[in-house]
């Protein structure tokens, strides 16, 4: 028997909070998910800083990604003799949906950030490069990889397993969802996913959805706006990244500087200072690691990144006001200059972080970011974006929401000697709205 079609004697199964069970009979599923590559993302939690925002949100990418395969499986096991789905895409729709996160750093998108990483390039790098990984995908047929790696890029010609796991209505966000607010103990986040599955169909390009699933995906997208207001942008967890960035940042600087001998020096992060980070350096570089470093760093000489560690060892978070760029920009560098007198730098402590959101939209050509609309499958075989059916999408349908807010540390504040320096700060503090606190 070909590798490809190989079957475990007996079906595994790992027990899930969120989908009950997750079933397994691929020897190369099971194979992938014993590959180190996989069970490195055991240690990166899905959502990055979230826990100090929400103490229950320790889960990780590991425990998503078998989320999302399940999701994915339990499609094509609906799919099955429908018309328009090749069911010799079935082994690879299963792998592309078990590693489409598998180049996530620690701390995900803040790492990203500061370094100028991709993780959807890492996880490509994974997938074709010298790792367990590809070797297992060979053995199914030397091209597999490729197409796997095709797959998470978007660029696979069968457009509907492209659509299965990245699309406005996938199996990611829906595992996502639900396993954030399930960890994050919050009800914005559930939907009626099984019917959602019930009610999917493949044509030749995309899923759609019988237009008697329509009100329980209007559900599942109000559900994904409420968690990236509530959960996802929520203000102390971004006062948490802030520090996390700006720690990373601190580290770089120091590194780069001629008269400066770390304690402990940042091994792991040389690479990724000079952007000459391997492959192998990468996959080394995992969030254990990085809170050594910080919990070592607290006892640097510098004070900037001493300060910086300790705070985010020990949740001491900036405090933050609501922040306007279109009006306020005077006020910021007023407030550059006071932290400079003060002898705060301003570029550690005086931050501004936006973060903005577009819950749904409908297809625009030529944009930077094509968005595929949802469409849905009418009696008559006719299919209908789902906007303009539906009054509730109609209403958020390409309406990008922002937010900025102005992050700061206001026990500094309080300790700064010369009084009429402190109320100069507070005074502009105060002038912009309340200054709200992040405990």
């Amino acid at each position: 028997m070909a590798y490809k079609d190989e079957q475990l004697h007996e079906e595994k199964v790992f027990k899930d909070p969120v989908h009950r069970y997750i079933h397994v009979k691929d020897r190369v599923i099971w194979d992938l998910i014993a590959a180190p590559e996989f069970q490195r993302l055991r240690r990166i939690k899905q959502l990055g800083t979230t826990n100090l925002t929400f103490h229950g949100a320790e889960h990780s990418r590991f425990s998503h990604s078998l989320g999302v395969y399940e999701i994915v499986r339990r499609i094509i096991y609906n799919f099955k003799g429908r018309r328009h789905w090749n069911d010799d895409e079935r082994l690879l729709s299963l792998c592309a949906a078990l590693l489409h996160d598998l180049g996530h750093g620690p701390f995900s998108h803040s790492f990203e950030k500061v370094f100028k990483l991709d993780h959807e390039y890492y996880t490509q790098q994974i997938i074709i490069g010298d790792t367990k990984v590809n070797e297992i995908l060979r053995r199914v047929a030397p091209g597999f990889p490729q197409k796997v790696a095709d797959v998470i890029a978007k660029t696979y010609e069968d457009k509907l397993v492209v659509s299965l796991i990245s699309s406005q209505i996938d199996a990611d966000r829906m595992d996502y969802l639900q396993r954030d607010a399930y960890f994050t103990g919050v009800s914005y986040g559930h939907f009626d996913m099984e019917r959602i599955l019930r009610v999917m169909r493949p044509i030749e390009d995309q899923v759609v959805i019988k237009s008697t699933g329509m009100h329980a995906v209007e559900d599942y997208i109000m559900s994904r706006y409420q968690m990236y207001w509530q959960v996802y942008f929520h203000p102390v967890t971004r006062s948490a990244e802030v520090i996390l960035t700006k720690i990373l940042d601190r580290a770089k600087h120091l590194f780069e500087a001629d008269d400066f001998t770390f304690k402990l020096e940042p091994t792991h992060f040389a690479s990724f200072f000079t952007r000459s980070a391997t492959l192998d350096e990468y996959l080394k570089l995992d969030e254990a690691v990085v809170y050594y470093y910080f919990q070592q760093w607290q006892e640097e000489d510098d004070v900037i990144l001493s300060d910086l560690c300790e705070r985010f060892m020990n949740r001491r978070l900036f405090k933050y006001i609501e922040f306007d760029p279109n009006k306020q920009m005077g006020e910021v560098k007023a407030l550059q200059q006071l932290f400079r007198a003060a002898d705060i730098d301003p570029k550690y402590y005086l931050v501004i972080d936006s973060s903005s959101d577009l819950p749904y939209d409908f297809y625009r050509p030529g944009e930077e970011e094509e968005r595929l609309p949802i469409h849905l499958l009418m009696p008559n075989n006719e299919l209908r974006e789902l906007s303009r059916q539906s009054d509730i999408v109609e209403a958020i349908s390409g309406k990008k929401r922002t937010d900025h807010k102005l992050y700061f540390p206001m026990d500094k504040l309080e300790e700064i000697k010369d009084e009429d320096l402190k109320q100069q700060i507070k005074a502009i503090l105060y002038d912009q709205g309340e200054i709200q606190d992040v405990e």
